[in-house]
């Protein structure tokens, strides 16, 4: 519409039945529009939770699952279930061994269970990261499998 004095603008905007939005107030010429404002926000607030969930896809989450080196057959297998739902969901799991004691004379035990907890799950994900010992702490990183072929 060119360029219009403040009050100008008001009475079209009022006649129009929308209202004058100022879009950018800093410049030396301030630039409005004259749009439904409510439509406006809802359509800005639309896009913003658009990109977060495609955010939020991209950076799929880590779930972290702690086992230790003499865990029984049924905490295992409820663990593995869990971790079995969240790798069919896209996320990355770690597996986390905490060594108490003397446990830290047999971490071949915790190397054992989680490479079992593998094992157990790999038809649905990939070992990423071998497990790893840092200090009284072994952990193990898997990753989703891709799916090929079009699963």
């Amino acid at each position: 519409m060119g360029t219009k004095k403040l009050a100008d603008a008001l009475t079209i905007a009022n006649f129009a039945g929308l209202d004058l939005v100022l879009m950018n107030p800093g410049s030396e010429r301030p630039v409005g529009k004259i749009m439904d404002y409510n439509k406006f926000k809802y359509e800005k607030s639309k896009k913003t939770k658009e990109a977060l969930k495609k955010q939020r896809e991209a950076n799929k989450e880590m779930k972290e699952y702690q086992l230790s080196a003499k865990i029984d057959i049924h905490d295992f297998e409820t663990r593995r279930k869990n971790a079995q739902e969240y790798l069919i969901k896209g996320h990355k799991i770690k597996v986390t061994i905490r060594f108490r004691g003397r446990e830290m004379a047999h971490t071949e035990l915790g190397e054992e269970n989680m490479l079992r907890f593998a094992e157990a799950l790999q038809e649905y994900a990939d070992i990423e990261s071998k497990p790893v010992l840092e200090g009284r702490n072994m952990t193990m990183i898997l990753a989703p499998k891709k799916n090929e072929g079009g699963k």
